[in-house]
Parts: C-alpha cells; structure tokens; sequence
C-alpha cells in the first residue's frame, strides 16, 4: 500500500510522542511546587516593661530574635525586618511582602500581667497580602498562625512552671488565658474579594485576550499579504493601516472582554481603567506576533501558542514557587506575565491606570513589535523584485 510508504505517516509516532513530550513538560510547573523564601516582614513595636527586681524585660525582642535566628532551613519565608507598622503598609501595598507580624508596643506589659490577679493577655497582628498571590497568601497565612501557635504553647509551659514553682491559687482569669495566652488578630489586606474568581480574575483574563490578539494578527496577516502591493511606499501604507486597525481591534477585544467578565458576575472596580489596560496589553501582544509574522509568516504561529501553553501555568504561581530555571529563564521572559501584574494592581490594589512598571514593559514591547514590523516592508518581496525588473 502506498499508505505505509509515505514518510509522514511513518514518521506519525515520532511526531506524537514529540508533542506529547513538549506540551508534557508544560507540566513540570503544577508538579508539587514547593515555596521558598517568600518574603514576610515582622515589626517588633514592644517597648518593654521594668519589673521590680528583674529590671528592664522586652518579650518582644526576644520572641523576634528567636523567629530570625531559629528559623528552620526549610522554612517557606524569608523573614525581613521593618521598622515601623507604616514601612509595613507600604511594603504591602507596594507587593513586597506576602505577609507580615507585628508585636505592639504593649506585649511585654501584657505578658508579665498574665502572672498577676488582673492578668491581660498580650497581643499579635498578622497582615496577609492576599491580593498579591492567593496561593502564596495562604501558605503565609499557615506560617504565621503556625508562629504564633507555638510562642504560645512556650508561653503557656513557662506560665504552668511559675504557677507550679509559686504554688499559688489560679484566679479564673489567669486559668482561662492559660488555654491561649496570646490573641492573635489575622487581617487580609488588599482583599481578592467574593467576585473575583478567588483572585484568579487578572490571570483568567489572559488567556482569551491573548487568543484574541493571535487572531488579529494572522487576520490581518492574511488580509495584507492578499494585497497587490508593488512598491515600498504601498508596503508601508499597508503597514500604518495594519496598525491602525490593530488599535480599534484593542479597543474592541479590551472594552468588550472588561464588558464581557463583567456581565458573567466578576467585580471590575474600575471598569474604563480596566478596559483601558487591556487594550493596551491587547495591542502590545497583537503589535509583537504581527512582527514575528511579518518576518517568518505563518510559521511564526507556533511560538505563540508554545508561549500560551508554557506560560499559562506560571502565571497563577509566585515567582517563589517555580524551580531556578522557570522563574530566570521562563517566568522573566514571559510577556503576559507585566498584564496579570498590571491587573493584580487595579483589581486589588486600588491602584488605577498609570504609567507603572507593567504599562511601561508592554508599551515598551509594543513600540519596539512596531519598528519590527515596519523594518519588514525593507525585506526582499518578490512582487516588487518582479516589478522593479519589469520597470527596467
């Protein structure tokens, strides 16, 4: 038979086993990520208190030294001291740390109280960024609970052997706090809130807009290259008009996606700032696979859908979760990664559309996909070979 003569056919296996393999290893991401050093910030605001035949006592220096210096090799965080509750806040809400714990300025006082009649029990605050990264959010959350947990079964031992050395009577105020001497207060900031796709809004987002943008751009390609053009001035006039239609494409693909997430029920808090970010990130990835187009035509379709498979499962994962190799060489290079970021801000961060650090990467990526794809029109054409040729 013919059939089993055809080198495709009996190269078939091969090349099934190869794209199985390629989008396989899209995998290795999502394979029991493991975090490490996710950076938590801790505040130490205690001021101490002077007990009468003890001198000066600062519970919240020790508790802090004790976090720093004991930490276990394989702890998930990397504790950065602040120096203030406001370094704090603007540590979180400039997305600089998961997480952070603070000790105020009361805890001594309060800790050496749980040994007298009228004891008060010492407080802990733990902040979560939650709108940061959701899954890093939690695993911070469970450390610092988890902190927080043990100084408080060492503190209640410690209290049980004073108790025991003095041989007194518990009030029933010392013996309720003896369950859990210290509170400890948890409140997420920058909250992902109840509509937002338990905070995978600004990453769900990518994947439609990014198809979107490769359909514009082969639309084109195939409406350019369908054109009689027999001259270079014809090229470039096609090419200003290319990107001039990739514009109101942006404009279409981001008011109509914003519109779109926001009637199936998602929370757009600022909904034109939103629908404006898209757009650009939407003419930015449209402007870069027309380049590549321009320059290698159909065949350059590949990469991008290579890039949408291998990326996809990185954008959902703090950069503290990925293995050396995706988070330098895949996760650094990933375009789509500056939209999510750039989402994450005006989702949960309150932060409207401005020239940050995301608007200022795919604005970049745009107008440098834009002198490529002029710079194509100056590439050899065989109609204008053939006309140039004719003319002479």
């Amino acid at each position: 038979m013919k059939m089993l003569k055809n080198k495709l056919f009996l190269l078939s296996p091969i090349i099934i086993l190869a794209v199985v393999l390629i989008f396989g290893l899209t995998l290795a991401p999502s394979v029991k990520p493991v975090p490490k050093d996710l950076p938590v910030t801790i505040v130490n605001k205690d001021a101490g208190v002077d007990v009468p035949g003890q001198g000066m006592m600062r519970m919240g220096d020790k508790i802090a030294g004790m976090i720093g210096e004991n930490a276990p090799a394989e702890s998930p965080v990397k504790w950065i001291t602040a120096g203030s509750e406001e370094e704090v806040m603007r540590g979180l809400n400039n997305q600089e740390y998961y997480a952070a714990l603070i000790i105020p300025e009361d805890f001594s006082e309060k800790q050496v109280s749980l040994q007298t009649p009228m004891p008060s029990s010492p407080e802990m605050s733990i902040l979560i960024n939650q709108g940061m990264n959701p899954l890093a959010a939690n695993v911070t959350s469970q450390v610092l609970n988890g902190v927080v947990d043990q100084i408080n079964q060492n503190l209640r031992t410690q209290l049980l052997e004073g108790f025991e050395k003095q041989e007194g009577t518990l009030t029933a105020s010392q013996a309720s706090l003896l369950v859990s001497p210290i509170t400890k207060t948890v409140t997420n900031v920058n909250e992902i809130g109840d509509n937002h796709m338990n905070g995978n809004a600004p990453v769900s987002l990518f994947q439609p807009l990014w198809m979107a943008s490769i359909a514009g751009a082969v639309i084109l390609f195939f409406v350019i290259n369908k054109l009689s053009i027999t001259s270079r001035n014809e090229a470039i006039g096609a090419r200003f008009i290319q990107v001039l239609a990739g514009m109101v494409l942006a404009l279409f693909a981001g008011f109509g996606l914003a519109w779109i997430v926001e009637l199936l029920g998602v929370d757009i808090p600022q909904f034109t700032d939103t629908a404006l970010f898209l757009s650009i990130a939407f003419f930015s990835f449209f402007a870069m696979i027309s380049a590549v187009l321009s320059w290698l035509g159909i065949r350059g379709i590949p990469i991008f859908v290579l890039i949408l498979f291998f990326g996809a499962p990185l954008l959902a994962m703090a950069p503290e979760f990925m293995s050396s190799f995706y988070r330098d060489w895949v996760y650094s290079w990933l375009p789509m990664r500056f939209m999510v970021e750039g989402l994450r801000e005006l989702f949960f961060f309150g932060k409207g559309l401005n020239w940050n650090s995301p608007t200022i990467v795919l604005a970049s990526i745009g107008a440098v996909s834009l002198v490529v794809l002029i710079a194509s029109v100056f590439k050899p054409s065989k109609n204008r070979d053939v006309s140039a040729q004719a003319g002479g």
